[in-house]
């Protein structure tokens, strides 16, 4: 029994590890911010009002507003929507959160971040005349109006043509600005600006079919993952529910059938002794037995078992009378002639009635018991059953 206790409970703390380890997985899955336009959020970014900091890495912290967009905040310029994470390329795409994006760009920095500009470009910010006058530039040069910063009275404009020679006589130039401008919308009124990051580098996982995370929980290492499976339960957990509950339930079933044969065997055993005790019914109802006086008890051997248990004599670990297991200390008595053990309280109340050992039935002067089919002819007797049911 205390071996298969033992595998119960090395069979709970491998449960306990892999649970904890699906849940610790499970806490860092991708979400997203709930709108329909927002991207995947997983690692290296985490939404840090719902993730922990192990899910993400540091400087890569996004939040969501009540718009449920998903939100960048740089040290220095503010905060960003972003509208898309491409993890292969390591290229986030944001726009301004105010309802006028190159009047972000115009003091926008990126300082104190992981990032850098991705698509980097020199813009020419210019102010000139009225739309109509400056119309005829605009077209032939590829200049692009900014309406949200221009006026009833002045245009301004935007460029990548840095040459002075280029910019128009009704115009002059307010700003230079390098611009991470989004590729496929750099010509269309600076509506996205694409940041890169290097570090982690976290492509090669993505590639392979896999994620990015840290390899443990104490280090900033990077290492590979396999993506959780659509049942959500790893499969490193289920080989943990194997291990964990397989072998050890089997270990345990046939440990407990084990042990059932044994009772049930011992049982049957002591009801097969109980039985084969005769009785004879006498006039005078006197109780005569056929068993030891007490001083011939008292000289069969005793011992006081230790530690471990084992007996002088090999035998087996279970009283065969009382059906319990020996334990340290127990005192224990042998039966000379077939050094077999017994309680000490269970062979000399047996021995009293009986002076046959219970398990090979030899007598004290060395003669076997008669056998089952003539029992009826030992010296036991009981008040008769005509007695016994008028006086008890």
């Amino acid at each position: 029994m205390e071996i298969i206790i033992q595998f119960l409970l090395f069979s709970s703390s491998i449960l306990i590890f892999f649970s904890i380890s699906t849940q610790s997985a499970n806490s860092c899955k991708p979400e997203s911010c709930g709108g329909t336009l927002g991207p995947e959020v997983r690692f290296p970014f985490r939404i840090s009002t719902r993730k922990p900091v192990r899910c993400g890495y540091p400087g890569f912290e996004l939040s969501c507003n009540s718009q449920k967009e998903t939100i960048l905040k740089l040290p220095v310029s503010g905060e960003f929507r972003v509208n898309s994470i491409d993890y292969s390329s390591q290229i986030l795409s944001m726009s301004y959160t105010g309802s006028c994006l190159p009047s972000g760009i115009l003091n926008f920095n990126i300082s104190g971040s992981p990032f850098r500009g991705a698509h980097v470009r020199n813009y020419a910010f210019l102010n000139c005349s009225s739309w109509e006058e400056i119309m005829a530039y605009a077209s032939a040069f590829g200049y692009r109006p900014i309406p949200c910063l221009s006026g009833s009275n002045f245009t301004v404009l935007a460029t990548n043509l840095l040459s002075q020679e280029d910019v128009p006589p009704i115009c002059r130039r307010i700003a230079n600005v390098l611009v991470p401008a989004n590729l496929a919308s750099a010509m269309d009124s600076l509506e996205e600006i694409d940041l890169h990051w290097s570090d982690p580098a976290c492509s090669y996982c993505e590639k392979q079919g896999r994620v990015c995370g840290f390899k443990d929980d104490s280090s900033l290492e990077i290492g590979c993952h396999e993506r959780a499976r659509s049942s959500g339960i790893s499969r490193r957990a289920k080989y943990g529910l194997i291990i964990g509950v397989g072998i050890p339930g089997l270990v345990c079933i046939v440990g407990l059938v084990c042990h059932t044969c044994g009772l049930v065997k011992l049982l049957c055993l002591r009801r097969s002794l109980n039985s084969e005790l005769p009785t004879v019914t006498v006039p005078d109802g006197r109780l005569v037995t056929n068993g030891l006086d007490k001083p011939t008890i008292e000289s069969y051997p005793k011992a006081v078992l230790g530690e471990s248990r084992q007996l002088p004599e090999p035998s087996d670990g279970t009283c065969p009378i009382c059906l319990s297991e020996y334990q340290p200390k127990d005192t224990v008595r042998s039966i000379p002639e077939c050094n077999h053990y017994f309680h000490v309280d269970c062979i000399d109340e047996w021995l009293k009635l009986n002076g046959s050992c219970p398990l090979c039935r030899n007598s004290p002067d060395g003669s076997t018991a008669t056998p089952c089919s003539s029992l009826s002819s030992l010296t036991l007797i009981t008040i008769s059953s005509t007695q016994s049911s008028g006086n008890l």
